[in-house]
C-alpha cells in the first residue's frame, strides 16, 4: 500500500498520487465529479499521443504555454480498461446511492458510457455542456459540446424536498485557465447541485482543482487526487484561496445563476 501524506485545507483533503493507489483507501463518499484524461483529440493513435497542448488548444493561443498533463495517450482499449478499473475503485469508495459524474467528449462518449457501467455504476443519463464560442467548421456540424455522463452507486433515494436541476448547460471555457482542459467553476457549481450541501465530493483527477474550488464555494467537503506535482501545487493554491473566502453560494444563488445561464 502506498504511503502518501495528504494535504488538508479546511474541509478538503488532497493527495499528490495515482488515483488507483489512493481510491482503495477511501470510503463514505457522497458524490464523484471528475474530468479524467479523455485520450482523445484525433482519429488515430498518432493523434492521441500528441502533447495535450497541441491536441486541445488552438495554434497561436496563449494556452500553448500551459503545462502538459499525463495519462491522455492511451489507445481505445487501454483507455476503456484503465477507466473501468478506476471507476470501479471509486464506486467501492462511495456510499450507496452516491452520484457519479464523468466528463467526456464526443469521440469517447460511447467508451465512457461503457466504462462507467463496467465499473458498476448505474447509468442514468447524459448532460451536455455547450460552448457557444466553439470554432465553427465549414460544411460540418460544429463540435461545440462536451458531455457529463452520470449515474449512481446503486439506487438513488427519492427526496421530495429536492430542487429540480437542468440537464443542459451553456457556457464558455475559462479564458484565464491554468490547465489545458480546465472547466468553468460556475459549471462545476451547477453540477454539484445534485448533492446536498455538506456532502463529501471526490475528484480523482482534480487537475488545477476546479471541482474543489466549486465545493468550497458551495459549502461541500472535498477529496481530490492529482498525479502531476505541478498541477497539484496549483490546485492546492486555488482551493486554499477558495477556502479562505468561504462558501459564497447557496441553493438560491445557484438557481438565480442558472437563470442567467451564460456562465463565466
Amino acid at each position: 500500500m502506498i504511503d502518501v501524506k495528504p494535504v488538508t485545507i479546511g474541509p478538503a483533503t488532497l493527495y499528490n498520487a495515482d488515483a488507483l493507489a489512493i481510491l482503495p483507501t477511501l470510503s463514505g463518499l457522497d458524490a464523484l465529479l471528475c474530468d479524467p484524461p479523455y485520450s482523445s483529440g484525433g482519429q488515430f493513435r498518432s493523434d492521441r499521443v500528441l502533447d495535450t497542448r497541441k491536441k486541445y488548444i488552438q495554434s497561436g493561443s496563449a494556452g500553448q504555454s500551459l503545462p502538459d498533463f499525463s495519462g491522455d495517450n492511451r489507445d481505445q482499449r487501454a483507455f476503456e480498461y484503465w477507466a473501468a478499473l478506476w471507476s470501479a475503485a471509486a464506486l467501492r469508495a462511495c456510499k450507496l446511492g452516491a452520484v457519479g459524474m464523468f466528463f467526456t467528449d464526443w469521440r469517447q462518449l460511447p467508451a465512457s458510457t461503457d466504462y462507467m457501467q463496467s465499473g458498476g455504476w448505474i447509468w442514468r443519463g447524459i448532460v451536455p455542456w455547450c460552448k457557444p464560442d466553439a470554432r465553427p467548421q465549414l460544411g460540418r456540424f460544429t463540435a461545440q459540446c462536451e458531455y457529463v455522463i452520470w449515474g449512481s452507486a446503486g439506487p438513488m433515494a427519492v427526496d421530495a424536498a429536492a430542487e429540480t436541476i437542468p440537464g443542459f448547460y451553456e457556457c464558455t471555457a475559462p479564458r484565464d485557465r491554468v490547465h489545458v482542459t480546465q472547466k468553468p467553476v460556475a459549471l462545476m457549481r451547477e453540477l454539484l447541485r445534485v448533492v446536498r450541501p455538506g456532502a463529501l465530493v471526490l475528484d480523482p483527477f482534480m487537475g488545477s482543482g476546479t471541482t474543489g474550488v466549486a465545493a468550497m464555494q458551495t459549502g461541500r467537503r472535498f477529496v481530490g487526487i492529482e498525479l502531476d506535482p505541478v498541477h497539484f501545487e496549483r490546485a492546492c493554491e486555488r482551493i486554499n484561496d477558495a477556502h479562505r473566502q468561504g462558501a459564497l453560494f447557496d441553493h438560491a444563488d445557484t438557481a438565480r445563476e442558472q437563470k442567467r445561464l451564460t456562465l463565466e
